[in-house]
């Protein structure tokens, strides 16, 4: 049976836009994933389950389904609020929706591109060009001799075919040398240099994507750009990518054009435009990134990735010519850096090397928190890592309120207890609130059990402050929250007991893996010298928050060192120095894996964190 069309008009406060919708057999995906298809991707943050109210549209004309018990909602008079993850259009017929700009995944990221290096850098840069005086090219052999000579770095050179064409010549030259992992590549000999030689750093993340477009001849950042990773808009997370992957093949393919063309391409135009540079002067690139995230750049199924053993295609340090990833400029080389382990990836190599731990006496934590918590403990020569499934809760995601750093997002609160009992809020961007970043939670949980406003296992408890009591409700069919301001329209921005469960969940699981890492070597948290805490979730979260809300467990601000985005970091020293990928690929493969779910006292610690110390 042939579906009949539905004719959806989508009005959003930018363009009016016409989309004729057909569904295979009856229409059941919500408008929230007809929408995404179409470029118009809403903030699912609560994951799509109908518990918040961040992809609430209006139903101005026509009707809609509710998924879950097939009732039509019609319009009468009035244009009705809808949640869209919850409704999808009729199996027929002509709908009219608005979109609010509250609701659209729109809003600039908040994405860190500060880092700090703790160790020396050097000038070896992965492309780069030597000049030679008297130089005769014979034959090919003797081209290499002569550059083995006069660089001793070069432990093998390949001559280009092309070089064997060369004959005769005694004059000064340039000589172009790319990097390719154990050796040099000659890959051409001109009489002028290149008037300028740029490398690009790329943190390829599964939410957001940072760059920096490099001089490789000093080592400055010309420009710097970031945005969300595009592949958000077909599956928020590595899981549901891996498995839109296994499920249909042709995914891989999509899945790489969005990241490469749709996401990391834009950037690189956008950093020589900044740097009013053109986009043929970029030489090399450096991209740091989760494995899986490496695996879909370069156009590998990542399947493996999501079942045991959770086997990886690649680890090593590969590199490529960018046009044969999609990448601009096509005559680049593009550096993908090597991981550890399915779960334990170049993002991490990378940080270990640039935050100083690779180097550290230790003992030593590398702790990056995401969706998946990674950590790091070096001590002595020793390297251990894991990798926790922490849960999107400190992206804001899957929360009441929450959603990603961004404009608009609360980053940070304070309780105020004296005389009265106030809450006072730092919004990212300035002006009106739209909801709670990651960093804000913490907040709430590091001081909420320090006042007094929750009691040991998260619940909310106001008797010592009779004033909180006036911010906690029982209503609104989301259990007792409370509120810690307005958005727009005088909407409350709540914080329920279900959203606190689930940020104590994530927190338990970090902590937990903490834990279970420094018990193997027989450690406690006394006896880290430097807690390393990376990534953009670190460099905004308040850190006696994090040691109060039992985050880092044990652990005294002094010890903690904030190093930002560390996988960017080395992704830069690795464009101005090659060893600096080889020595990458060196601690990749000495990082021990910790398997948490294999760990007999992951559990029991898992629960004992659970609660708020």
């Amino acid at each position: 049976m042939t579906a009949r069309p539905v004719l959806l008009e989508v009005q959003t406060s930018a363009e009016s836009r016409r989309v004729l919708y057909r569904a295979k057999k009856v229409a059941t995906s919500p408008l929230t994933e007809i929408l995404r298809r179409e470029g118009l991707p809403l903030n699912t943050r609560c994951g799509q389950r109908g518990l918040c109210q961040a992809c609430q549209i209006e139903l101005i004309s026509g009707r809609l389904i509710h998924i879950a018990t097939g009732q039509p909602l019609t319009i009468q008079g009035q244009a009705v609020v809808v949640q869209a993850c919850q409704y999808r259009p009729p199996d027929a017929g002509e709908v009219i929706v608005r979109i609010p700009p509250r609701a659209l995944l729109t809003y600039e990221p908040q994405v860190v591109s500060d880092f700090r290096i703790n160790v020396p850098q050097a000038h070896d840069p992965l492309w780069q060009q030597t000049r030679l005086t008297n130089a005769r090219w014979s034959n090919p052999a003797e081209l290499a001799a002569l550059t083995a000579a006069q660089l001793d770095k070069i432990r093998s050179v390949r001559v280009a075919p092309q070089l064997a064409a060369r004959t005769g010549k005694g004059i000064a030259v340039w000589v172009t040398l790319c990097f390719r992992g154990d050796h040099w590549l000659i890959t051409d000999v001109t009489e002028q240099p290149a008037p300028r030689s740029l490398g690009v750093a790329l943190d390829v993340g599964t939410t957001t994507i940072a760059a920096l477009l490099v001089d490789l001849r000093d080592g400055r950042v010309l420009a710097r750009a970031a945005d969300f990773n595009r592949q958000m808009h077909l599956g928020d997370d590595v899981v549901t990518r891996i498995t839109l992957c296994k499920n249909d093949p042709a995914m891989v393919e999509q899945l790489q054009r969005a990241v490469v063309a749709e996401t990391i391409n834009p950037l690189i135009s956008s950093l020589c435009a900044q740097a009013g540079a053109p986009e043929a002067g970029v030489v090399a690139l450096s991209i740091a990134g989760n494995t899986t995230m490496l695996h879909l750049l370069a156009g590998v199924d990542p399947t493996s990735l999501g079942t045991a053993p959770f086997t990886p295609q690649f680890l090593e340090h590969r590199y490529m010519a960018s046009e044969k990833i999609g990448l601009v400029p096509p005559a680049a080389t593009a550096h993908l850096l090597a991981g550890a382990a399915a779960y334990i990836g170049a993002d991490l190599t990378a940080g270990i090397l640039a935050s100083g731990l690779l180097y550290d006496e230790g003992p030593s934590l590398l702790v990056d928190v995401g969706t998946n918590g990674e950590i790091i403990l070096k001590h002595g020569s020793r390297l251990l890592g894991c990798a926790t499934a922490a849960g999107p809760a400190f992206e804001g995601a899957r929360l009441l309120s929450g959603m990603r750093a961004g404009d608009g997002a609360i980053s940070h609160l304070r309780f105020k207890t004296e005389p009265a009992f106030a809450i006072r809020r730092e919004v990212i961007g300035g002006g009106q609130p739209v909801g709670l970043c990651g960093s804000a939670y913490i907040d709430i949980l590091g001081q909420g059990r320090r006042v007094g406003l929750f009691n040991a296992a998260g619940r909310f408890d106001a008797g010592r402050h009779p004033g909180a009591g006036e911010l906690i409700s029982g209503g609104d069919g989301y259990g007792r929250t409370l509120r810690v301001g307005y958005a727009h329209g005088k909407r409350p921005l709540l914080v329920s007991e279900s959203d606190v469960a689930s940020l104590l969940q994530a927190k338990a699981a970090i902590a937990a893996g903490i834990t279970i890492l420094l018990r193997r070597l027989g450690l406690q948290a006394a006896d880290i010298r430097t807690l390393y805490l990376a990534g953009g979730f670190g460099m905004h979260v308040d850190v006696p928050n994090a040691i109060a809300s039992g985050l880092l467990p044990g652990f005294v601000p002094r010890q903690v060192q904030v190093v930002g985005n560390t996988s960017l970091g080395g992704a830069y020293l690795s464009l101005l120095e090659a060893g600096v990928a080889t020595e990458i690929a060196r601690a990749a493969k000495e990082i021990v894996v910790v398997e948490l779910n294999l760990d007999p006292d992951f559990e029991s610690c898992y629960i004992d964190h659970l609660g708020l110390p």
